[in-house]
């Protein structure tokens, strides 16, 4: 396979916040070409989770996004903290912060990007099953999430109607139905 991998001439930084950043680069194609700028969104790293409670209900989240202004469903998730210990820790963390729900078992799913021409980080997807409520939620001062629980063929049946629009979320919930033989491929 051909390399075709650019080379980074230089970086600059624009613009640094909390959980973005955005970087301009010079670079040069292996066949000499020289791309100048070239915008980098950079994120820290994600994970997602599709949960299933002991009852084999799915726990969906209601929140509103401002981006879009509208309120959706969606599926807990968070960004990789400093202090996580590993992935899972990170999943495992965010889905007691948002949801009070803790899971006897966790099975990583794999990793996806929102848009790998412009953004540097990854979305680790876990499906997290034999949920328990043991506490109450433990939110960020900027979110307001609804937790609902739905039976799988009333999400199945919210899927078909395209009720979920982060698309990442959806790459999670299309690896879960296929691992737990909900989906045929």
């Amino acid at each position: 396979m051909e390399d075709l991998k650019w080379k980074t001439l230089s970086s600059e930084y624009l613009f640094k916040d909390l959980w973005f950043t955005v970087r301009k680069d010079r670079c040069k194609t292996p066949q000499g070409k020289i791309v100048d700028p070239y915008y980098v969104y950079e994120f820290p790293t994600w994970v997602t989770a599709f949960a299933l409670t002991e009852e084999n209900q799915v726990l969906l989240e209601m929140q509103y996004r401002h981006g879009l202004g509208e309120t959706h469903y969606e599926i807990p998730g968070g960004c990789v903290d400093d202090t996580d210990a590993s992935l899972e820790a990170a999943i495992k963390r965010e889905l007691k912060e948002e949801t009070g729900y803790e899971f006897s078992k966790y099975e990583y799913l794999g990793k996806t990007c929102a848009n790998p021409s412009t953004n540097n980080n990854w979305m680790h997807m876990f499906l997290a099953t034999g949920g328990k409520k043991t506490g109450e939620q433990q939110l960020d001062p900027n979110e307001e999430i609804h937790i609902e629980l739905v039976s799988m063929e009333h999400f199945k049946e919210l899927f078909r109607k395209n009720q979920f629009v982060q698309s990442m979320h959806v790459t999670c919930m299309l690896y879960a139905l296929q691992r737990l033989g909900e989906l045929k491929v």
